[in-house]
């Protein structure tokens, strides 16, 4: 174990964007980075939660736009790799990813739901063919057997992924979860293999080193776990516990920690807790960016947000679908009303 190098990527101006409702700002942007890179984090990943392109009245409108979050982290790197995250459909080649290339990103993390794999071929193609690091990342994996997930990665790997990243999106997996699927894809992939966790259950840091414990050579963290939902696997955290268990990643541990400190003062509005409501949505194995107009919409409804999970749970909605909760809400309000 000692000495092994984990690559660590942080999402915090990424993910931590479904937290403010995707209001983070270039000059929050810009501070952030200047302190990562001092902290000598590997990859950071900018731009609206659900990815470049994402910015609507559906997903949530950003204060900025892809081009100005963007050219503010380019600005401020020099030894970080500036990452982006990439969902077919939201985001298009032409509109977005030649953008996000002449504004110098590095790695193109290209995303989708855990069984439709075949919708990024073109995206994966066009980063290497650009000379750019492409990632796979396989969505909700918890929707999907070990096998099936297999499957969807050899796909990504076929296409030219250099690395296959599994998101935990709704922080449904114990420890156990992960090493089924995690050690399933390092023993048939040819590719290193990272993990992205979420906190609902209080498992994000578990889950990382359960990942790590059966191959997995790339991790994702979020300084102060400033991510959607009960956030993500706490970055600080996660670098103090590699490094105690002899693991390498590069990063100083104390400016890592200053980096927390001011992501919680100057960036975050609230640190991420694991509150009753993410408890039931990691449960209900419901995407964690939901929370947040979940929770808004159930209390206009004067619905308990607790059921509203639930039913989304039980018809399998994923990111994208977020017009469903209204749905889902109007109908548990109704049926109230003639219970």
């Amino acid at each position: 174990m000692s000495g092994k190098h984990i690559l660590i990527s942080d999402p915090s101006l990424r993910d931590g964007n479904h937290a403010v409702r995707h209001q983070l700002t270039p000059d929050q942007v810009r501070a952030y980075c200047v302190r990562a890179e001092a902290a000598r984090i590997p990859v950071i990943e900018v731009g609206h939660g659900n990815g470049l392109g994402a910015s609507s009245l559906q997903l949530g409108e950003a204060a900025a736009t892809d081009a100005e979050l963007l050219r503010a982290a380019r600005e401020s790197l020099k030894n970080t790799q500036l990452g982006v995250h990439i969902i077919p459909g939201f985001a298009t080649i032409e509109k977005d990813l030649k953008p996000a290339l002449d504004a110098g990103v590095d790695v193109f993390r290209v995303a989708s739901h855990c069984t439709e794999a075949d919708i990024t071929d073109r995206f994966i193609m066009f980063a290497r063919n650009a000379g750019k690091t492409a990632y796979g990342v396989l969505m909700m994996s918890h929707m999907a057997s070990p096998e099936i997930l297999l499957e969807e990665a050899q796909k990504m790997e076929a296409y030219g992924a250099e690395t296959l990243v599994i998101m935990d999106s709704a922080g449904y997996y114990l420890p156990d979860d992960v090493r089924r699927r995690i050690g399933l894809l390092v023993d048939n992939l040819d590719i290193p293999v990272g993990f992205h966790a979420h906190n609902n259950l209080g498992c994000a840091i578990a889950n990382s080193l359960a990942a790590i414990e059966v191959g997995a050579t790339m991790l994702d963290g979020c300084a102060r776990g400033f991510g959607a939902g009960a956030g993500n696997a706490q970055l600080e955290v996660l670098v103090a516990v590699l490094h105690r268990l002899g693991y390498e990643t590069g990063i100083d541990l104390y400016k890592v920690l200053d980096l927390a400190t001011f992501a919680e003062t100057e960036v975050m509005e609230t640190v991420p807790i694991i509150s009753s409501a993410s408890v039931v949505s990691g449960l209900a194995g419901v995407f964690s960016g939901f929370l947040k107009p979940a929770t808004r919409i159930a209390n206009d409804f004067g619905v308990d947000v607790r059921d509203v999970f639930f039913e989304l749970g039980r018809r399998g909605v994923v990111a994208g679908q977020e017009d469903i909760i209204l749905e889902v809400v109007e109908g548990l309000s109704k049926r109230k009303q003639f219970a």
